[in-house]
């Protein structure tokens, strides 16, 4: 990674830099001990002049405190790496309030030399006043020769090429327009070019190999912005640049934290769950959050380990952006500094709000010989301590504790996987893979020079084809474990298609099709999983989904591939009465079961039986009001016109009602289970259509129904 060794701040001191930012600051805090009669303090702004100068100390706070001066930082590079910071401003004239001595190098001396300038002057001539100047000096700072640069000149000569002399100018104004904006682009470049020369004829001087520009237009809050936002663009080989434009006042010290992580790869890490007692309930306490920045090695063992958390949004908005932070919480028992602990590095840390009450409690606490385990939060199974909080030398460390696999222990094999975690990889399958894409020394013919590409950018080709999709464990995919997709899926990574190929990938989608439609099983991994896993038709639906992705990355290598997605897609589309097969096969699967058919016939069963017993109800009670009807024994008769409804229409079975419930089913199978046990009843098994005739002895001597004449009695 190419550091910039050479930070120069350029900030703004014109008039305009005196407007009002917007943001309203309350002053009066003593609202409970005010006494009646005193007028409240009113609210104040502070200016884009202080909103700048407070922000670019934060940054430049930050990376002292993380990369402090006459210390070893070896993260990259093998010698000592010394960061150091220029800061000019820039009114009618430049104003260096620093040099590139150790000495100066504090925000001690920087915040003494800007109480000394003062705020902008809103009664100066803003046509005599310009940004340039301060941009031409720091490009003239940019080329003068450092202790470190010299030291590495004269001692270390081993090391020389890598403190190559490359800088980075911050410039804070506030910009007119985009055209303003490459006019002091264009400045910028032409002042390089010209010290430049100049340099390669001293010896005092060195010339700028590279000079990353960053532009950050501050404008007042309520207003719209004139300059657009723009990402990182090479302007020339010496020279790149990008705009920031951004609200003043909190917008403004986001994206300065945000610009200082990506400038000296530094990461966020949030403490949760801080315990603080109170100031106003002394036996009360509360839990906070402390934001540390530190070097990114810091995060390094979770990408190691493979459990990343992710990141943690904790501020968004349309001028900063997402800022990301990795949480860790707070472990209630507590470590002396005596005890050891297994360590793989150890990181100066700077808290994002120095001057909030949670970070200064948290830093005096550990600076007071205190240590603090901090842990991953996790939502399932044992805690995991990863990280631990020390103070050495009256500087505050982030340690990294080994909560992996030990390095000093042998590697794992790959069926183990990384630390044992991941058992299913594709090994087989890995191998036919490395088989089909060997290298071979080609000579050299003039029908390779002649198709304009050389072998190895062939084989680099061949070798992104087949690695477009092509998930590495087993459990991730379904094609691949299905060996009817085979002859698709070894065609389909191909620069060009015959007509010939193009056949055997549709014939390959047909079978599949059939498949489908017999309702065959399919290859899908149940790990993890509670219970069977997807249903038939989900797993259908997953390998289609899967077998559509791995078409579409290599649809854009011919007509061919197109037609084969074509293909696919027509596949996939079922008519309805396909569909309505599907369902029809869905509903016998949930019948598999052979105990509840027996128990759903049972019930059905007895069902009918109370549907007969009610309709001989329904007629008896007719026969008793002298109703005389005609009873049709065949259900396919027609149905008189005027009829009242029956009973049983009225209240239908059980079984027509919808489904049966568990206790209807339980309760008719103990019924017919019991009924087999004694003998039935005689005038029951006797009956015609589950009716019985009762008083069949009282007859008149001509063998006449007493009841038919009406003269039967009681």
């Amino acid at each position: 990674m190419k550091f910039s060794h050479k930070t120069a701040f350029v900030v703004d001191h014109c008039p305009y830099m005196a407007e009002s930012s917007r943001q309203q600051v309350e002053c009066d805090v003593l609202t409970k001990s005010r006494g009646q009669g005193m007028i409240p303090l009113a609210p104040v702004s502070k200016s884009l002049w202080t909103c700048a100068v407070e922000c670019s100390m934060e940054y430049c706070r930050i990376l002292y405190d993380v990369y402090p001066l006459k210390k070893l930082v070896t993260h990259y590079i093998a010698s000592v790496v010394m960061f150091q910071i220029n800061y000019i401003v820039s009114d009618s004239e430049f104003h260096i309030l620093n040099s590139w001595r150790q000495d100066d190098q504090s925000t001690h001396e920087l915040m003494s030399a800007l109480a000394a300038v003062g705020p902008p002057n809103p009664q100066e001539d803003p046509e005599c006043c310009s940004v340039l100047h301060g941009l031409v000096a720091a490009v003239e700072s940019l080329c003068k020769i450092t202790e470190y640069q010299h030291e590495a000149r004269t001692t270390l000569m081993d090391t020389a090429d890598r403190v190559a002399n490359r800088g980075r100018i911050i410039c804070l104004t506030n910009a007119k327009s985009d055209t303003h904006v490459r006019m002091l682009e264009d400045c910028v470049q032409e002042t390089i070019l010209e010290q430049n020369k100049m340099a390669a004829g001293s010896d005092r001087l060195m010339p700028i190999q590279q000079c990353e520009l960053v532009l950050v237009h501050i404008f007042p809050q309520g207003e719209d912005t004139l300059v657009s936002d723009r990402p990182k663009k090479e302007v020339s080989s010496l020279l790149t640049s990008e705009v920031h434009s951004v609200r003043a006042g909190r917008h403004l010290a986001t994206k300065l934290n945000i610009l200082v992580q990506q400038h000296f790869d530094l990461a966020s890490t949030t403490i949760t769950n801080i315990p603080m007692k109170e100031e106003q309930h002394a036996n009360t306490s509360a839990n906070y959050d402390v934001e540390l920045l530190h070097h990114r090695d810091a995060h390094l063992e979770f990408f190691k380990s493979g459990e990343w958390l992710g990141h943690k949004p904790l501020h968004t908005s349309r001028d900063s952006g997402l800022k990301e932070t990795v949480t860790l919480k707070w472990c209630t028992p507590r470590t002396n500094s005596v005890e050891l602990h297994y360590c793989t590095g150890a990181y100066r840390i700077s808290p994002t709000d120095v001057n909030s009450r949670p970070s200064s409690c948290l830093t005096n606490f550990l600076l007071n010989g205190r240590s603090v385990l901090l842990e991953q939060p996790r939502k399932s199974g044992s805690k995991v301590i990863s990280h631990m909080l020390s103070s050495h030398g009256g500087e505050i460390f982030l340690h990294v504790l080994n909560s992996t696999r030990s390095t000093l222990e042998d590697p794992p094999s790959i069926s183990e996987g990384c630390g044992g975690r991941v058992t299913d990889y594709r090994i087989t399958d890995f191998g036919e893979f490395m088989r089909e894409n060997r290298l071979t020394p080609v000579p050299e013919s003039p029908d390779a020079e002649a198709s304009g590409k050389p072998p190895a950018e062939r084989a680099k080709a061949q070798l992104e084809r087949y690695t477009r999709y092509w998930p590495m464990i087993i459990s991730q995919t379904t094609i691949f474990n299905m060996q009817a997709v085979v002859p698709l899926a070894n065609l389909i990574v191909k620069e060009n298609l015959s007509e010939e190929d193009l056949l055997t990938c549709q014939k390959t989608v047909y079978n599949l099709v059939d498949m489908e439609r017999k309702n065959d099983p399919l290859p899908i991994s149940t790990v993890g999983s509670r219970g069977k896993g997807p249903k038939r038709d989900e797993q259908y639906r997953i390998m289609w989904n899967e077998l559509e992705t791995l078409v579409k990355t290599h649809v854009a290598g011919s007509e061919r591939h197109q037609r084969v997605l074509d293909c696919i897609v027509a596949c996939r589309s079922k008519p309805p009465e396909e569909e309505e097969r599907k369902k029809r096969g869905r509903k016998r699967e949930d019948k598999e079961d052979k105990a509840e058919k027996n128990i759903n016939k049972d019930s059905e069963d007895k069902s009918w039986q109370e549907s007969e017993r009610l309709k001989g109800a329904v007629e008896r009670g007719k026969e008793e009001q002298g109703e005389s009807e005609v009873i049709k024994d065949s259900p396919d008769s027609p149905e008189p016109l005027n009829k009242k409804p029956r009973l049983e229409e009225i209240q239908l079975p059980e079984k027509a009602k919808g489904p049966v419930s568990l206790l209807t089913m339980w309760t008719n199978r103990i019924t017919v289970a019991n009924s087999r046990k004694h003998q039935e009843f005689a005038g029951r098994i006797s009956s015609v259509n589950n009716k019985a005739e009762l008083y069949q002895h009282l007859k008149d001597e001509n063998g006449m129904d007493l009841h038919e004449n009406g003269k039967a009695t009681r």
